[in-house]
């Protein structure tokens, strides 16, 4: 069997393994400290996050090294940037959410987990930038481009959204009923888009595909547009004393926005890529 040790010694292959030990630190630390029952939901998905990354990770590493990424059927520059991406954006959530939850200034454990948390986001986020910074030409793959790259910001944050609804908040009302169906539609539409490109089965689209992204991230934030004014309009009605309804109302809005905002500015990338292709090359 052939192998690569190069894989492993170049600028991605060390923050790579960085990252693996990282992770498994975070990991470490904060299983060793438990969980309270009343904050297990966000336990859970920082406990994920770290396993997922070291998994993931680790994986990369093993078939980069052992070559067999060669043989892999799908586009593994695509898949690589999109997990690294993918994997910044929820250590930086997971690093945000656990000291908020689990960290005081007499845990040490605690501290260390967050600590190292926050340093893998910056492995994570160090190697989509050296990704990007590759010399003209030699980024291949869609989600190695700034569309590709917003693609996978906005089914994060649609992700982040989904863990804060409440059925029970949004059942009996039509507007905020409107809403959720934006999420979902522009989360599935966003997560084909990205698997489509890993699986490399854009070459099967009927028609040009940077037309159809265009298309679709101009009608997104279109969407998000309407869900952003009318989540918080019906959304902060009624009876909020409790106060993890209200924090969950929140993030919704904040992320509408902020998802709105993410679909504006890949509209532009998009419509550049499509009527000014030399600009945005």
């Amino acid at each position: 069997m052939n192998v690569s040790v190069r894989s492993l010694t170049d600028p991605v292959g060390i923050l790579r393994i960085v990252a693996l030990v990282l992770t498994c630190m975070s990991f470490g630390l904060v299983a060793s400290v438990g969980v309270t029952a009343s904050e297990s939901s966000y336990w859970a998905w920082c406990m994920f996050t770290w396993s997922f990354c070291c998994f993931f990770t680790f994986a990369i590493l093993i078939l980069e090294f052992t070559t067999l990424s060669d043989k892999v059927p799908v586009s593994w520059e695509d898949f690589t940037t999109a997990f690294a991406m993918l994997a910044a954006l929820m250590c930086l959530a997971a690093s945000a959410i656990y000291p908020a939850f689990f960290t005081c200034s007499t845990c040490p454990r605690q501290i260390g987990a967050t600590v190292t948390s926050w340093f893998c986001f910056l492995t994570y986020g160090a190697e989509v930038v050296l990704t990007r910074l590759r010399p003209r030409g030699q980024i291949s793959g869609f989600l190695s481009t700034v569309s590709g790259l917003l693609k996978i910001l906005e089914t994060f944050v649609a992700c982040i959204i989904f863990t804060s609804l409440d059925p029970a908040k949004f059942s009996g009302s039509p507007g905020l009923q409107w809403c959720v169906a934006v999420y979902c539609m522009c989360f599935i539409w966003s997560l084909l888009i990205i698997l489509l490109t890993i699986g490399r089965l854009l070459s099967y689209f009927p028609v040009s595909f940077e037309m159809v992204v265009t298309v679709s991230n101009v009608l997104a934030a279109m969407m998000y547009m309407t869900a952003m004014v009318i989540w918080p309009l019906y959304g902060f009605q009624g009876n909020l004393n409790d106060s993890a309804l209200w924090n969950k109302l929140l993030v919704v809005t904040f992320m509408s926005i902020f998802n709105f905002i993410v679909y504006t500015v890949d509209s532009v990338f998009s419509i550049r890529m499509v009527f000014w292709p030399q600009a945005s090359s």
